[in-house]
């Protein structure tokens, strides 16, 4: 640790002095040892303003490993509050934090939430049988059998071609496709997919004969743990839950979003003040998501409104179970939930930056507000 924060010390300030002068510095933090103290010599040299953008604490990451009690968690906790304080504006990503900020740091900060970019919306049935397709070809482990015997006979899982009229449509009977990101790592509560993929709830409601479709599960993302949980998947045998881990291409991923039928998301917060981003993206899809339960996930998701929230796998079933149940139809819950994600016209990112942050720059932001982009 102490040799790569010197030599990150080092490169960083060497760098941050050979660039022309910044009227503002904006640092995200986490990561903060050691650029929230190198940016802060940079803007004493080149007299420039400081802006931290807190995520999160970088502290709060650390003791996921060490231990909240471990001198090098408490010497970072320290350092993070000291430098933290010698900002000139401050922005944070939730209410929470801001009061945490405030309460345990003595710093005022401006809550700007995360907004997804704009190309995370609703898929065209067109691009979502595209997707389909190639997905088929690549990943063939991931989806129902396809067929491909010329244009007018392309089928999918999901969708396939009208033969009298060269139309995409949904397949009937088709499955529902279930997405969740994940970064396999401690801060993903894994617990509970280990917990889901081990239960036979899901299947038995099922057998016993209750209308629910069969689910498609796709788990994108990489991190260290991956290769364990493709142990256990590769294990199991159900007959109406099919499990794939891809790493999705970076234009596919927003595309998927927008075609599938509910979201999940297993992230807990380290501080359990910052929300999670994967949330934020399927929002801008108007993907309704069943999220599993932290101190301040309610100002993103509104639970029996645009999501549900749960604390564990037994949970997750039966909000799975009552969302699909009659699936797919128009009516329900998860009709709802996406209708009302599409009436709610969320700000985009820049949206959100125009509105928020930029007046903190004053004349500045008015004669040059791309830069600050």
């Amino acid at each position: 640790y102490v040799i790569k924060v010197i030599a990150q010390t080092i490169q960083l300030l060497y760098t941050m002095l050979k660039i022309d002068q910044p009227s503002y510095i904006l640092l995200q933090n986490p990561p903060g040892l050691p650029s929230i103290a190198v940016a802060w010599i940079a803007c004493l040299f080149w007299r420039s303003k400081l802006i931290i953008d807190w995520h999160n604490y970088g502290y709060t990451i650390m003791s996921m490993n060490l231990g909240r009690n471990h001198l090098l968690v408490q010497i970072a906790k320290w350092y993070e509050k000291l430098f933290g304080r010698l900002s000139d504006y401050n922005l944070c990503v939730t209410n929470a934090m801001k009061e945490d900020l405030w309460v345990n740091c003595n710093i005022k900060a401006v809550t700007m939430y995360d907004k997804p970019a704009s190309y995370f919306k609703e898929t065209p049935l067109e691009l979502q049988h595209r997707l389909y397709m190639k997905l088929s070809i690549l990943r063939k482990s991931c989806f129902c059998s396809t067929e491909s015997v010329g244009w007018k006979a392309e089928r999918s899982a999901f969708t396939e071609v009208d033969e009298k009229n060269g139309h995409v449509i949904k397949t009937r009977g088709r499955p529902a496709l279930l997405i969740s990101s994940t970064s396999w790592t401690a801060s993903v509560y894994l617990s509970i997919l280990n917990s889901f993929l081990s239960s036979p709830d899901y299947e038995q409601y099922i057998n016993e004969g209750i209308k629910l479709p069969s689910l498609v599960c796709v788990i994108t993302g990489k991190g260290p743990l991956k290769d364990y949980y493709n142990g256990l998947i590769n294990k199991l045998h159900f007959k109406h839950i099919q499990i794939c881990t891809p790493w999705l291409e970076a234009e596919d991923y927003p595309l998927l979003l927008g075609s599938a039928d509910l979201g999940v998301c297993l992230h807990k917060s380290s501080s359990g003040l910052d929300l999670p981003m994967k949330v934020v993206d399927m929002f801008g899809c108007s993907l309704p998501v069943c999220a599993v339960y932290f101190e301040c996930l309610h100002e993103l998701v509104k639970h029996d409104e645009n999501g549900l929230i749960f604390r564990d796998s037994n949970e997750l079933a039966e909000q799975l179970k009552m969302l699909f149940l009659g699936f797919p139809t128009l009516e329900g819950k998860l009709h709802n939930f996406r209708k009302n994600l599409r009436a709610s016209k969320q700000l985009r990112w820049d949206e959100s930056w125009d509105q928020t942050v930029l007046p903190l720059f004053g004349p500045f932001s008015e004669c040059c507000p791309c830069t600050l982009k």
